[in-house]
Parts: C-alpha cells; sequence; structure tokens
C-alpha cells in the first residue's frame, strides 16, 4: 500500500481540537484527488496496515527478544559457566582465570567475523539510518546482532539493546516490502519496531515507545505514541512467554517513600549526573568515531578482551552490560532511619557479598565509609573506562545499560556523605535517582531514561516524582554543556 507523502493530517489544519472549516486534500491510491472536511476523514485502510504491523511485528519482534535473551544465558553458560539473573547478577563465582579468558576469547572470534563482515560485505547501517530509508541486509543484520549478544555472554563491557532493535528494524523493512508501505509509513512502522525490540528484550514497553518517538522519530504525536506503544508492549508479552519474566534490578532495600530530603538530593544528583552523563556521551561519540576501520580491528578488539579481563580479575562486576555493577550500587544498604529494610535472599545475592565484604549490607556507615565509597569509585571508573576502550577497538553495541550502572554508581557515592547529614533517605533510592539522571543525559532522552529504569527496577510509582525531578535537571544540565562545547569547538574551527 502506497501512502503519498503530501497527504495532509488533522494536526495541520485544526488548532487545539477546534473544528476547522477549510477542506484538505487528500491523494487517493489510484492517483486522484478528493476533497474531505478536515478532521473528518480518517483512512481506516492505512489504519488497518499499521495496526497489522503493530501486532505481527510485535509478535514477531518479542520471539526474537525472547530468543536473543536465551542466547545470552547459553553464551554466558559455555563461556562463563553461569547464569545471570536474580540470585547472580554478574559473573562473582567463576575463577578469575575464566572470566579473563572468556573475554579475551569472545572479542577474539567476534574480531574476526566483523572484520570480514565490515569489509568483504554489505554494511550494516545504524537504526537510525535505517529509519531514514537505508537498507539493513537480512543476513548480515542477523549476525551482527548474534555478535553482539555473543560478546556480552562472554563479558565485553558493552550494551547489548542495540542488538534487538536491530532485529526489530530489519524485520519492519521486509514487512513494509511485503504490504507496500511507503513513505511516512514506512519510516514510523520501522521505528516503532525498533523501539519493540527493545520493549521485548526488557520488559519495558514504556520505554520502548519513547525510544521510538523521542529518539528516533522525534515526533510525539497520538498516532507515534500509539503504534509505538502497542508494538513494545505486544513484543513485552510475547518475549516474557519465552523468557520469562523477572525483575532486571533488585531494589528491596529501597525506603517506603519519598522525603523533602530525597527530593533536594534528586536536584543536585541531577546536575552532577548532568555533567557526567555529557562527558560519558562525548567519550563514548569519541570512541565510536575512532573505530579501527581495516585489518587493525583484529588486534585492537583481542587486545581490549585482554584488558578487560584482567580488570575483571579483581573488579569482575565491570564484566557484561552492566547489571553486575549497577547492582552494586542498588544494593549498597545502610542500617539507618530510612525504613529501608534488606531481605536475606537479596542480602544473599547482593554483590557486596558476593564480593566478600561485609560492608554494604547494613554496617554502620561512619565504620565503612571510605571502604564503601572507594569501591564504588572503582566500579565507577573501571565501568566506564573499559566500555569505552571496548567501544574504541571496533565492537558494536549500546551504552544505555552501562549508562545505568555508571548512574547507579553514581548515586550510591553521592549518598554515602548525603546520609552523613539525612540519615532518613536509603543508598537505593539515591541510586535509583542516579541511574536515571545519568542516562537521561547520556542520551539525550528523558522520558525514554526515566521510563526504562522505573520499568526495570519495577520501582513504585511514588518515586517517579524525585526520579522525574533529577531527570529532568540532568537532561538541562547536560544539553546546556553539549551545546556549549559544541560552540566552543565551532568557534575554534572559525
Amino acid at each position: 500500500m502506497r501512502q503519498d507523502t503530501n497527504r495532509k493530517t488533522t494536526s495541520e489544519i485544526t488548532d487545539s481540537g477546534t473544528t476547522a472549516t477549510n477542506t484538505a486534500t487528500v491523494h487517493t491510491n489510484d492517483g486522484t484527488n478528493g476533497k474531505a472536511t478536515a478532521g473528518t476523514v480518517t483512512d481506516w485502510k492505512r489504519i488497518g496496515w499499521l495496526t497489522a504491523a503493530v501486532i505481527v511485528l510485535g509478535a514477531v519482534i518479542g520471539v526474537g527478544a525472547g530468543l536473543l535473551t536465551l542466547l545470552l544465558y547459553g553464551v554466558e553458560h559455555v563461556m562463563l559457566g553461569y547464569i545471570e539473573g536474580s540470585s547472580m547478577p554478574g559473573p562473582f563465582i567463576v575463577p578469575g582465570w575464566r572470566r579473563a579468558v572468556s573475554v579475551t576469547v569472545g572479542l577474539s572470534i567476534a574480531a574476526v567475523i566483523w572484520y570480514l563482515l565490515r569489509t568483504k560485505t554489505t554494511t550494516v547501517p545504524s537504526v537510525k539510518k535505517a529509519v531514514d530509508g537505508e537498507r539493513m541486509p537480512w543476513w548480515q543484520t542477523l549476525l551482527h546482532v548474534v555478535l553482539q549478544i555473543f560478546i556480552v555472554g562472554s563479558g565485553a563491557s558493552i550494551g547489548r539493546e542495540v542488538a534487538p532493535r536491530e532485529l526489530g528494524a530489519m524485520l519492519a523493512q521486509r514487512f513494509c516490502d511485503i504490504f507496500h508501505l511507503q513513505d511516512l509509513d514506512r519510516r514510523l512502522v520501522v521505528a516503532v519496531a525498533a523501539g519493540a525490540g527493545l520493549g521485548g528484550v526488557y520488559d519495558a514497553p514504556l520505554a520502548g515507545m519513547f525510544f521510538a518517538v523521542e529518539i528516533l522519530l522525534a515526533d510525539i504525536t497520538v498516532e507515534n505514541v500509539a503504534f509505538g506503544l502497542g508494538s513494545s508492549a505486544v513484543a513485552a508479552f510475547v518475549a516474557t512467554l519465552i523468557k520469562g519474566h523477572h525483575t532486571f534490578y533488585d531494589i528491596t532495600a529501597m525506603q517506603p517513600g519519598e522525603t523533602p530530603t530525597l527530593m533536594l538530593f534528586a536536584l543536585l544528583c541531577g546536575a552532577v549526573c548532568g555533567v557526567a552523563g555529557a562527558l560519558f556521551r562525548k567519550g563514548s561519540q569519541w570512541a565510536e568515531s575512532h573505530k579501527p576501520t581495516g585489518k587493525a580491528l583484529m588486534w585492537q578488539m583481542p587486545l581490549a578482551g585482554v584488558v578487560t579481563g584482567a580488570v575483571a580479575l579483581w573488579v569482575p562486576q565491570v564484566m557484561g552490560n552492566g547489571r553486575a555493577d549497577a547492582q552494586l550500587g542498588f544494593s549498597t544498604f545502610i542500617g539507618n532511619d530510612s525504613g529501608a529494610a534488606l531481605s536475606a535472599s537479596s542480602a544473599g545475592a547482593s554483590p557486596w557479598n558476593l564480593l566478600g565484604f561485609g560492608m554494604g549490607l547494613g554496617g554502620d556507615l561512619r565504620q565503612y565509609f571510605w571502604p564503601m565509597l572507594g569501591l564504588l569509585a572503582v566500579s565507577f571508573v573501571a565501568k566506564a573506562i573499559v566500555t569505552l576502550l571496548t567501544i574504541r577497538s571496533g565492537a558494536s553495541g549500546g551504552v544505555m545499560q552501562p549508562g545505568i550502572a555508571l548512574g547507579a554508581t553514581m548515586g550510591a557515592m553521592l549518598a554515602l556523605p548525603w546520609l552523613l547529614v539525612c540519615p532518613i533517605d536509603s543508598v537505593t533510592a539515591c541510586a535509583l535517582i542516579g541511574a536515571a539522571a545519568l542516562l537521561s543525559a547520556s542520551q539525550q532522552a528523558p522520558l525514554m531514561a526515566m521510563c526504562l529504569v522505573m520499568e526495570l527496577t519495577e520501582a513504585p510509582i511514588t518515586f517517579f516524582v524525585p526520579v522525574g525531578m533529577a531527570v529532568a535537571v540532568s537532561a538541562f544540565t547536560s544539553h546546556w554543556l553539549l551545546e556549549r562545547w559544541s560552540n566552543t569547538r565551532r568557534g575554534q574551527r572559525q
């Protein structure tokens, strides 16, 4: 079905829901033009095709997202001998030598395949380019997707969220080919399908929808939101039938509700995470733009594996897409006046306990302040450096989950001195705020960032208030900084 881009929408000819008296020209499929009163013509055939895309594509992408998750578990089991989950968020019990060998072998294998894929075949474009019409080759895209899951499962420090988005975009292009969708409808379908990939793999339909409309389409309209949310919801539902439903991050050490002091912390944390997120965004852009394009890829990626493995000998939470590092921040628990309580099962699965530290599980803050702050700082710096190194070496993947990890550890670090003055708050709540704030700043997508963190943690809805406040501050701060840095560079070039 071909849609003409000259077709005017109701929003272009009406204002604030008022009745319009002028007429709109509707170009029909047979090339004839018809006159209709503005706001009264509904192209039900077009709505039908888009609805079919939501249901059919959403279901297929959900299957793909579920299978990719199972693939990740399979790679972790073979390469590292464990499977991540609520009881084991990272490779803490894996011997150090195996961690080092796994990530080095994984990136070495991927380096050879990616070199052949990028130099001998059709290049796989980014999802944004696919939304704008660039063609995604089918088998190259599938191999590209599988490689991303493979390196994350073997321990590479990079996000896995790009893989399901690319899969969704590629499948959407084939759907549009079969049913002859063109122009704006094709762009919409590809964008919401990519968002459905994100929503499916993380069981986060709101984040998937906002990724499509806030980042890819940059156009938050009722139609875009409706189709985006529908597609992501279908994908998330189908994916859970395959991979099951599990809370991604454990935040049981959360305080019962927000406090006035937590609202003040949100403002301060938002500003700090806005700066850190802007720096992380600049760093990831630099690393992406300096990737090797030739044979250098085949030694730089293995070298990144060696470095990651060496760091993981002492900091195992640095491995993978960021779940272990983020959980360290979320699981930091101080026995104070916040009313938070840590269950026995959560304490047993806490990275603090798995790393062999008694602190962070309800100990006295003044006694353990510096050791806790030191471990969180080491985790933050190590995760940032190793992630940027992995991208710089030539690996493909995302930075959303690493961004959440950096934000959670940053929020926990800021919480420690804060709790000396305001013991009524909990570190977990501060880590939640930091995770959303830094992700918002690094992605320049506050709505998507806020919803993704809230959905991954299944946080109480009341915490949307402090999280939203921090996200607003961080988004403004990072946007201002990035604009300022861009103008400074532009002035230097002139």
